[in-house]
Parts: C-alpha cells; sequence; structure tokens
C-alpha cells in the first residue's frame, strides 16, 4: 500500500534528534521512564550494523511522524529467524494518516528481505485505537504476554 508524501526509511545516526522526542512520547504513552543511559544504548544498537535491534522513522512534512523498532531473532519453532516489532509510535499530528500501517509494512519488508518467517507484536489490551489497525493487518492469535521481572528497578543489574 503506497502512502504518497510519506517516506518510511530506515533510521540513521543523523536521525537522533528527531528520533528522541517521538521516543518520549511513546515512553509517556506507556507511562515508563528509562534511564537516560538506556536510551543512549537504544540508539547506538540501531545505528550498529552488528545488533540485530533495528529503527524505522516515518517521515512527512519535513518531520519524523512516526517510529517502528524490531529485532531479528532466533525462535525454536523455526530454521529461520523471526522479527518482533517492538515499539510502534505515531505523532497524534500524524495518526489516521496511514503512518502506522506504513511503519508495519515496511517493518515485515526488512524483515522479509532478511529472511524472518513471521513478524510479530504485542500491544495493551485496552490499546483500542492501535488493535484496530493490528487487527486489519494481522490476527491476534490468542496469547496471553506475562513478565516476570528477574531485578527489582531499584537494584543495580
Amino acid at each position: 500500500m503506497s502512502n504518497p508524501g510519506l517516506d518510511v526509511r530506515p533510521l540513521t545516526p543523523g536521525d537522533r534528534q528527531a528520533w528522541e522526542p517521538l521516543w518520549q512520547a511513546y515512553l509517556d504513552f506507556y507511562e515508563h521512564t528509562l534511564a537516560p543511559d538506556v536510551t543512549d544504548l537504544t540508539w547506538a544498537r540501531f545505528v550498529d550494523p552488528a545488533e540485530p535491534v533495528r529503527g524505522l522513522g516515518a517521515w512527512a512534512d519535513g518531520g519524523l511522524v512516526g517510529i517502528c523498532h524490531y529485532v531479528l531473532h532466533r525462535s525454536t519453532w523455526a530454521a529461520g529467524t523471526y522479527c518482533y516489532l517492538e515499539d510502534l509510535f505515531t505523532a497524534p499530528a500524524a495518526r489516521g494518516r496511514g503512518v502506522g500501517r506504513a511503519l508495519i509494512e515496511a517493518a515485515a519488508a526488512a524483515a522479509r528481505e532478511a529472511g524472518a518467517e513471521k513478524l510479530y507484536w504485542q500491544t495493551h489490551r485496552d490499546n483500542a485505537t492501535a488493535r484496530a489497525l493490528y487487527d486489519r493487518v494481522a490476527h491476534h492469535e490468542g496469547f496471553l504476554v506475562y513478565e516476570r521481572p528477574l531485578y527489582r528497578r531499584d537494584e543495580s543489574v
């Protein structure tokens, strides 16, 4: 699906200044804070070709309007790799213009090019806006996500 006026491409080292406000808005949406060194490390991973973590940006009207981060990884259920779409965020002013869909399609294309057999992601059950899009571009397998922190946040790693 083509989206005129929207340019989706991998994030480059020079994109950090444009990326960081969207990254922070995404964290704010999920009411999560990260230490600045984690954000620095995340950015460094995007621009390191040896890392399996990648970032995409959607550009329109002269600015960055959406971001997508994904991770290529091995699976015990496949000979090839899988691709986990970890983060997806569209600037509020750009919502409803196909940015999220374009980022998902670009991540799928990049994953396919890397030989991945599947693209998957998760969202909060109450995120009705995102789920409306996700229900159009993928299917829900019915699995629930459980998390178990392995250290307390106030402890050092």
